[in-house]
């Protein structure tokens, strides 16, 4: 197991690796950085230098926040990974690793991870997206729940784009959350309408908890 420090800053997770500080990304498929690789509990991956025409220069601009990289699925998926916001730490294992509270079924497409998520009395299956500040929520509803401001994000291959807010109450493996969800530009929504999924869970359920995200069993497990 490699222990390393975390932080979560301008809305992103970000973890220290020799020195280089990596966004943590489950909803991106594959890594990219400023160095040819990196190696995790003892294990090398090559990392390309750009995905989907993002570098990390970009990122970096659009994150608010000067990074090396982005590590994502490619590299995530091969660990046990637990996460804790409030500890400032991040663990990376290829061995099994444990972590107390609700254990949530995950499946993948292109390997980023879904889970369902109940909100309205429906259950609807979503993205667990790790590098969204927000949740999002494809749904004609989501207009009719309170206000909560606009924001600016942005995605790969896409870039920088707004959208207005809403709270809405939801239930994630039977706990109770509130999500602060967004909609996404038409040309991104298309991919949730490939996976199936109807929105995105964004980090916003990480702080507060210790999280494990075991994506070689399916398994993610929110602490309590």
């Amino acid at each position: 197991m490699q222990t390393l420090p975390l932080k979560f800053e301008t809305g992103h997770l970000y973890f220290t690796l020799g020195g280089d500080e990596w966004m943590f990304d489950t909803g991106s498929p594959t890594s990219f950085g400023t160095v040819d690789a990196v190696s995790l509990d003892g294990e090398d991956f090559k990392i390309p230098a750009a995905y989907m025409g993002m570098d990390a220069a970009q990122l970096s601009e659009l994150a608010g926040h000067s990074t090396c990289g982005l590590l994502g699925g490619d590299v995530i998926n091969q660990f046990d990974v637990r996460i804790d916001i409030d500890g400032g730490e991040i663990y990376f294992s290829k061995e099994e690793l444990s972590v107390e509270g609700t254990t949530i079924s995950l499946d993948q497409f292109m390997g980023i991870p879904l889970l369902d998520a109940e909100i309205g009395g429906e259950t609807y299956r979503m993205f667990f997206d790790t590098g969204a500040q927000v949740s999002y929520f494809q749904h004609r509803s989501l207009s009719s729940f309170p206000a909560a401001g606009s924001l600016s994000d942005f995605y790969p291959g896409y870039g920088q784009f707004d959208t207005e807010t809403h709270m809405l109450e939801a239930q994630i493996g039977g706990q109770a959350m509130t999500l602060r969800c967004g909609s996404l530009p038409k040309m991104l929504s298309a991919g949730l309408v490939m996976g199936g999924a109807k929105g995105i869970i964004g980090n916003e359920i990480l702080p507060g908890r210790a999280t494990g995200y075991f994506p070689r069993r399916g398994e993610l497990v929110l602490g309590p």
